[in-house]
């Protein structure tokens, strides 16, 4: 039985045929992998970027955090640029691991209603050596975590919605609710992770 359900929320900048944001999620047997990037810009360029990434995370997932964002800032020489945010579950260390860069958010949600935006570094991948910052968590039973690209604001962030432990019911309330026309690319994941054979 899968531990982690998720839901996307995917929509192009008005006008736009095509998002620049990419994203990818996958849950093995140990973990689970949710990478989400934005290429900078918007458009075919954009999407080039953020897909670069994405490909690198998905042949590599098996790898740390930080071994994976070392691994996409390096294929990024000499391409636009991307901002990206990775979360990881360890499912038998009990743990969690985030990393962003840019302006692409993650906010964890606990079983208490409580919510939090991690910090991201500063900047973004473009083939530049620096050191970026991961953060490590212990991993609570009943969680929502939600990626989100900077096409969601600070206000739709707020919304209680974001308590459900649907996480179709999260998206299809976002997308009822949310700005239209989209002023950016706008992508938000909703992932819910709930473990009924472990402890809380």
């Amino acid at each position: 039985m899968n531990r982690v359900k998720v839901a996307v929320f995917q929509e192009a900048k008005n006008g736009n045929n095509e998002c620049g944001d990419s994203y990818f999620f996958c849950e093995t047997e140990r973990e689970f992998v949710c990478a989400l990037a934005d290429g900078l810009g918007s458009g075919e360029y954009a999407k080039e970027s953020s897909e670069i990434v994405i490909n690198i995370i998905k042949e590599n997932m098996n790898c740390s955090v930080e071994s994976l964002v070392k691994k996409c800032n390096e294929r990024l020489y000499g391409k636009r640029g991307t901002v990206l945010a990775i979360l990881k579950i360890d499912f038998s260390l009990r743990n969690y691991s985030i990393s962003s860069i840019g302006n692409v958010g993650v906010m964890t949600v606990t079983g208490e209603n409580e919510r939090k935006r991690n910090l991201p570094n500063a900047g973004y991948l473009a083939g530049y050596k620096r050191e970026f910052k991961v953060i490590q968590e212990p991993l609570m039973n009943e969680m929502n975590f939600v990626m989100y690209t900077d096409g969601v604001t600070h206000k739709e962030l707020t919304e209680n919605y974001f308590f459900c432990t649907d996480v179709e019911r999260i998206t299809k309330s976002f997308a009822l609710r949310s700005e239209q026309p989209r002023k950016d690319d706008t992508t938000l994941i909703a992932i819910r992770y709930e473990d009924k054979d472990s402890l809380s």
